[in-house]
């Protein structure tokens, strides 16, 4: 599977450089991540728990940065075990320009998966594998900027209407 998607991000090309660097942050923005510990030069360990379709698995792997442009780009791969469930691994290739009053971060996604995950079939594996870019792009985006206005407001107004907002 690949994918190539950009994200306006709201913030200094330096600030989402070091963004892109650190392991809480990439702890917090990885779909179902529960455990990422390292550093870029090193590379990554990290623990997330998914489910694709009817298996769910633990994936143990690691995640690499390489082909490192400081502050242009960087290469983001990674590899998991998720036991009977099969194998993931991945490479992100990330470019970083600026714009105006931001930074443009496009990205290019290769996906690979093998065991029973393989077994479901090419449509939901890509599905799901442009769903997990596609989350952590964003959450990374929301990370980074940090709340909206709008958002803070939420979250400070009461919680009545909760379910209008979500069938509105």
């Amino acid at each position: 599977m690949n994918l190539s998607e950009s994200k306006f991000i709201a913030a200094d090309r330096d600030t989402v450089w070091q963004a892109l660097l650190s392991a809480d942050m990439l702890k917090e923005c990885v779909p179902g991540c529960t455990e990422m510990a390292g550093s870029p030069a090193e590379g990554f360990e990290a623990t997330v728990v998914q489910k694709v379709g009817p298996v769910k698995a633990t994936f143990k792997g690691a995640v690499t940065l390489s082909d490192i442009v400081e502050g242009q780009s960087l290469m983001l791969s990674g590899e998991g075990k998720g036991g009977a469930a099969g194998f993931a691994k991945g490479s992100a290739n990330v470019t970083l320009s600026d714009q105006d009053g931001g930074t443009l971060l496009s990205y290019e996604v290769e996906a690979k998966v093998g065991g029973k995950l393989a077994q479901l079939g090419s449509r939901i594996i890509d599905g799901f594998a442009k769903k997990m870019a596609d989350q952590f792009f964003e959450n990374f985006r929301s990370a980074v900027e940090g709340p909206s206005d709008e958002e803070t407001k939420e979250d400070t107004a009461e919680k009545k209407g909760w379910f209008k907002k979500i069938i509105g």
